[in-house]
């Protein structure tokens, strides 16, 4: 009888968990969907997987996260400039049975925010794609050989798995061009261009009119929308400096600095992880090469968590908007880096067997770059102020 006045557990909307959602956060005492795993995010940034349950119990400063295996198909561009020529990509969430943390446990932990959508992932991945084809990391000639496109493919399984946690079960060509017009495309970019370039024209008559100190408020108040990359023609100086630094966030500055900040300091120490497995040197100048790496990523993770507040200069010292850009910039594009460090483990791993002495030492090299741009941006986004030094010599030029 004491079973009749039980209380349910309460159920999350999962209808389209699988379909258009890939996770949905999920809320203590929630019962759990079949077949769906939890992945519980601890408030140290650790996460786990409680394997099988029905109802989801939370401790004190957890997060959690039920999302759908798949498998999934999206179609992603390989190439901007080409709309109509696609990818059509299959793949799923696949645990590896090998790794202590999965690696999609560790994307959600450190960048998602709520909803997982499917769209937002495909655009994810075609960003990822894109990038790696633009650096050259991956090749997809126009005409591939069967021994190109499978290399192609072998490629974007190990990208998509080191930077996502994501299998790919199948990618084909695909003709998009009864769904992708590219004439249209450019015209709503260009009347959006147009709409933004209207919506700014009375914040710069007003710095126009106002200023230096009407200027400075303009500014502030532009920060938080996208405009065109012509706006500073309009809106003067300041107000395209901030522009500018909003399209490069793509969203406010403190809650686009406080997700760069949490990437660091979560891929970092999965980062030196993948560098100390991922190929070992097969020589005493390699070896020592990659320890000197380790011993860089070590103090940048231990940095990042001890980063300085966005909007402080000082305890109880506003900093400027102007220096609150510009640190948000140095953290976006440290996160970046992360991007082109996930990409080249990917590389790493693609053929570790292969890797001859001399092409291992070319990807250590390129190792070496993403450290010290990591290590610039993330000196930049620790500074009050800019550069003193480099200041004053550009006002003597």
């Amino acid at each position: 009888m004491l079973g009749l006045f039980k209380r349910a557990a309460p159920l999350i909307d999962a209808c389209e968990l699988g379909r258009t959602a890939v996770a949905l956060p999920m809320r203590a005492g929630c019962a759990v969907p079949p077949g769906c795993p939890i992945v519980i995010v601890d408030a140290g940034g650790g996460t786990r997987r409680p394997g099988a349950v029905k109802r989801f119990e939370a401790r004190d400063g957890d997060l959690a996260w039920v999302f759908h295996p798949g498998p999934y198909s999206v179609d992603i561009l390989p190439f901007a400039q080409a709309p109509e020529l696609g990818l059509r990509t299959t793949f799923a969430i696949e645990a590896d049975p090998a790794a202590v943390h999965q690696r999609f446990d560790l994307y959600l932990a450190s960048e998602a925010s709520g909803r997982l959508d499917l769209a937002a992932l495909a655009a994810s991945l075609q960003d990822t794609l894109q990038r790696e084809l633009a650096q050259g990391g991956l090749e997809l000639p126009p005409c591939a050989t069967i021994e190109e496109w499978n290399a192609f493919r072998q490629g974007l399984n190990q990208l998509l798995y080191m930077r996502f946690g994501l299998t790919v079960d199948d990618c084909v060509p695909v003709d998009l061009g009864a769904t992708r017009d590219y004439a249209a495309m450019l015209a709503a970019r260009a009347a959006q261009q147009a709409a933004s370039t209207a919506a700014l024209a009375p914040h710069a008559a007003t710095a126009a009119a106002g200023g230096a100190a009407a200027s400075s408020s303009a500014a502030s108040a532009s920060a938080f929308a996208p405009a065109p990359a012509y706006a500073s023609a309009l809106a003067g100086a300041a107000l395209g400096r901030a522009a500018a630094s909003a399209r490069e966030n793509g969203a406010e500055p403190t809650l686009a600095d406080a997700r760069a900040l949490r990437r660091l300091f979560l891929e970092l120490p999965c980062l030196m992880c993948g560098l100390r497995m991922a190929a070992l040197p097969n020589c005493p100048e390699l070896f020592r090469q990659q320890q000197a790496l380790l011993q860089r990523l070590d103090v940048l993770s231990v940095g990042a968590g001890a980063m300085p507040s966005l909007n402080l200069a000082a305890p109880g010292q506003p900093l400027p908007m102007d220096e609150q850009l510009r640190r948000a910039r140095h953290s976006q594009r440290a996160a970046a880096s992360l991007d082109e460090a996930w990409a080249l483990l990917a590389r790493m791993k693609r053929e570790p067997e292969a890797l001859a002495r001399h092409r291992l030492a070319a990807l250590y090299d390129d190792a070496e770059r993403i450290v010290a741009n990591l290590e610039a941006d993330c000196d930049g986004r620790r500074r009050a102020r800019r550069n003193d030094d480099k200041d004053g010599k550009e006002a003597e030029a």
